[in-house]
């Protein structure tokens, strides 16, 4: 698809993120477009229900499928599966950083944290669907920078029941900092503070 078209999307399927992860979902994308969903198995989203923008707020409602063969089922713990919530939070900082570049943010996404994380609740291989429910309380372009940052409050249910509470998460755009010659060592192939 096209940029605009991609921009213009209140939707995306399984397909669609799989394609946006390997870099080829949008054709004429500008220069800086260097965003990526994580592919499988880190990848925890199937498919974006509705995503939406008003002001500098928004809305994302995703899901995914369970699968009994969940690569996390198998070691976290064995003979108690239960998917790591970690998990869950990192599939809404995907989430998140995907409504930065849908939204025009440019750059490579990072996730910066979040606030408060409240778990009530557990994913088990027999559950079904999970689900992300993330209100955008904030979209930013910061100037002078080309960075882009947005933080949501997000429920994650599972089976329609709300198990995991995320407050104030954050994901930023940033330019400069994409590594696309991994492995070779070159400037960016090490980590440490941003910035520096």
């Amino acid at each position: 698809m096209n940029y605009s078209d991609f921009r213009q999307r209140s939707y995306f399927t399984r397909e669609e993120i799989l394609a946006f992860s390997y870099g080829r979902l949008v054709e004429n994308a500008p220069e800086a477009f260097r965003a990526r969903m994580p592919l499988p198995p880190m990848l925890m989203v199937d498919r974006i229900l509705e995503i939406k923008r008003t002001g500098n707020r928004g809305l994302i409602i995703a899901e995914r499928d369970v699968r009994l063969d969940d690569w996390f089922f198998h070691c976290h713990f064995l003979g108690d599966p239960v998917q790591p919530g970690c998990l869950g939070v990192d599939g809404v900082w995907q989430l998140i950083g995907f409504f930065c570049t849908w939204n025009g943010g440019l750059g490579t996404g990072r996730a910066l944290g979040c606030a408060e994380v409240e778990f009530a609740g557990q994913i088990r291989p027999y559950d079904k669907t999970v689900r992300y429910e993330i209100k955008i309380v904030r979209y930013q372009e910061l100037p002078n920078s080309g960075s882009t940052v947005a933080i949501g409050d997000a429920t994650v249910l599972v089976d329609d029941s709300p198990i995991y509470e995320i407050k104030r998460a954050k994901v930023g755009l940033f330019r400069d900092i994409h590594y696309g010659d991994y492995p070779a060592q070159s400037a960016r192939s090490r980590g440490g503070r941003m910035g520096e």
